[in-house]
């Protein structure tokens, strides 16, 4: 069964070099993620201005020492390490940035890319499962990628051994989207550098959110893999242990409102214990391509029938002027270890949703704040 999929109409506006080099710089400084990086956006207008007033921010969060921003110097060596690698920078809104990762909450605002630009355009399927692969289960993740490919998907996944590797060399043909945990020059594992090197050549592409020089650690790897299921209109899971990063991609899919498919294994093989119990708690059991491509029928339509991530309805700054000292203690009062959704904390204080976002932004950049997704918070003590 194929499907054919409408042209996506480009979209946004692209940035100029100074707006390029400026959004790089603000979210390569110290306590900048996607969200705090689209707060200050969206309340300073630009990311220069935002620049200029991050050390006020951060320093009425409690910041104990002046917030680092990244320098001139930095940004000059990561934009000649990615033209020298043969890479870009895409950022959030512009025509080529993949549509499916603008629809998740907190999409990253920048993004390096090495390969075709095609591939980031057109519906993905996200394709993950364990390092420590059987012959079997490779054979499997390569028979998906096939599948999926001549029906008109991308296969996605995270170019790590095993299951990851099978899926991309199964849909280099046909389009394959590799997600790293490091910068783009900092390919892992090395033994997939050779892959790596096809799949662009094959037209395919490379993406991280990290810099350039950027060595993975083992806290980077989930942030790839909400990247991997950010690209993907659903995520098929090929053998995964009980504890495994793929469960984890499983999990930011089924957050991120996409279809979860998992293949089923052996109740005698641990490496199957992971698929197994997604299948138990409501992931769709599949053994071939025609059923994911089947599932996925009804949410192709004209163009992606995926809606655009809910945004939590009070995340704006708007506010005007600056929160007192009291409203900042009431804000710091109603947070802990224990994550908290920001409405419950706006009932709690009292306060305006702009001035509960606006103390939360300096905490952030204070250090002080662990952002966990679907608009809860804590505070790190």
């Amino acid at each position: 069964m194929e499907i054919r999929f409408a042209d996506v109409e480009p979209g946004g506006v692209a940035l100029s070099e100074g707006q390029r080099r400026a959004w790089l710089k603000l979210i390569r400084s110290e306590n900048v993620g996607p969200v705090t990086f689209r707060q200050l956006i969206n309340h300073f207008g630009a990311a220069s201005a935002a620049l200029d007033a991050l050390p006020d921010l951060a320093r009425r969060g409690g910041a104990q020492r002046r917030v680092r921003i990244a320098t001139d110097a930095e940004i000059d060596r990561e934009l000649a390490a990615a033209e020298a690698a043969g890479a870009r920078f895409v950022a959030l809104g512009e025509p080529t940035f993949p549509p499916l990762l603008r629809r998740i909450e907190g999409p990253p605002p920048i993004i390096a890319v090495a390969g075709g630009e095609g591939v980031l355009v057109r519906p993905g399927i996200g394709i993950v499962g364990a390092r420590n692969a059987s012959i079997s289960g490779r054979k499997i993740a390569g028979q998906f990628a096939r599948g999926l490919g001549s029906a008109g998907f991308v296969v996605v996944s995270g170019l790590a051994r095993g299951i990851d590797a099978a899926a991309h060399e199964g849909s280099i043909d046909t389009g394959t989207i590799a997600v790293l945990a490091g910068g783009l020059d900092r390919l892992y594992p090395p033994e997939n550098i050779d892959l790596a090197r096809r799949i662009r050549e094959a037209h395919g592409a490379l993406v991280s959110e990290m810099p350039f020089g950027w060595e993975p650690r083992a806290r980077d790897f989930p942030r790839r893999n909400r990247l991997i299921s950010g690209l993907s209109l659903g995520v098929v899971v090929v053998e995964a242990a009980a504890r495994s990063g793929s469960l984890h991609t499983a999990r930011f899919a089924a957050e991120q409102g996409r279809e979860v498919f998992a293949v089923p294994g052996s109740p005698l093989d641990p490496r199957a214990e992971g698929a197994n119990d997604l299948i138990r708690e409501g992931a769709t059991l599949v053994t071939k391509p025609d059923h994911v491509v089947e599932a996925l029928a009804p949410l192709i339509g004209e163009r992606f029938a995926l809606p655009e991530a809910e945004e939590p309805a009070r995340d704006d700054l708007d506010f005007s002027g600056e929160p007192t000292d009291a409203a900042r203690r009431l804000v710091i009062e109603a947070l802990g270890p224990t994550p908290t959704a920001v409405d419950e904390i706006i009932r709690a204080t009292g306060l305006s949703p702009g001035a509960v976002q606006y103390v939360l932004l300096e905490l952030d950049l204070a250090g002080r704040l662990e952002r966990q997704g679907q608009g809860r918070v804590s505070l790190l003590m």
